[in-house]
C-alpha cells in the first residue's frame, strides 16, 4: 500500500488535518484516513499541515505514528516528506478542516488564520505532553473511523 500526496481527482473531495507539528497526530489521522477511504470507497483524501512544526523533530514522521501503522497493517511510503507548515492555501484547498486539540489549535489558528476559526472542526485527542501514544493513537482510530462513517453518509 502506497501513499500519494498527489492531488485528488476534481470529484474527490479534501480533507486537512492539523495539528502542531505535523509530525505525530496529524500524519496518523492522514494516513490513516487514506488507507480507510480508499478501502471504503469514500470520495475524500487527506493531507495535513502543521501550525507550528518543530524543526528539530528528528525526522519525517514520528516512531509512535510509523509503529502504530505498522500494527494496523499500513506501510508507510519509504520517503516520506518534512513536516510541513499550513497556509492560507491549504486551507482554502480543503473542503473540511479538522485540528486535532481544540485547546491546543485554536489559538493557533485564531492568531494565524483567523478568517478560517469558524470553518474548522475541533476534536480533542491529546499530545503526548498529556497521554500516551497508545491512548492519543487509540482515539484518533477512531475519530477518524467516526469521520469517515460520517462522510460515507453524504454528512460534511
Amino acid at each position: 500500500m502506497t501513499h500519494s500526496t498527489a492531488r485528488p481527482p476534481a470529484d474527490v473531495k479534501r480533507i486537512l488535518f492539523l495539528c502542531t507539528g505535523n509530525y505525530y497526530r496529524s500524519r496518523f489521522a492522514e494516513i490513516l484516513f487514506n488507507h480507510e477511504a480508499r478501502r471504503r470507497g469514500v470520495p475524500w483524501q487527506a493531507d495535513s499541515r502543521g501550525l507550528d512544526p518543530d524543526p528539530l523533530n528528528p525526522g519525517p514522521i514520528s516512531s509512535h505514528t510509523s509503529a502504530a501503522l505498522r500494527q494496523l497493517g499500513i506501510v508507510c511510503p519509504t520517503a516520506l516528506r518534512l513536516p510541513q507548515t499550513a497556509s492560507a492555501a491549504d486551507f482554502a484547498a480543503a473542503d473540511l478542516v479538522i485540528a486535532v486539540k481544540q485547546a491546543e489549535h485554536h489559538p493557533l489558528i485564531a492568531a494565524n488564520f483567523p478568517a478560517w476559526i469558524e470553518r474548522v472542526e475541533f476534536w480533542h485527542v491529546h499530545d503526548l505532553d498529556c497521554a500516551g501514544p497508545e491512548e492519543a493513537i487509540a482515539c484518533l482510530q477512531d475519530r477518524v473511523r467516526e469521520l469517515l462513517d460520517r462522510l460515507a453518509q453524504g454528512a460534511g
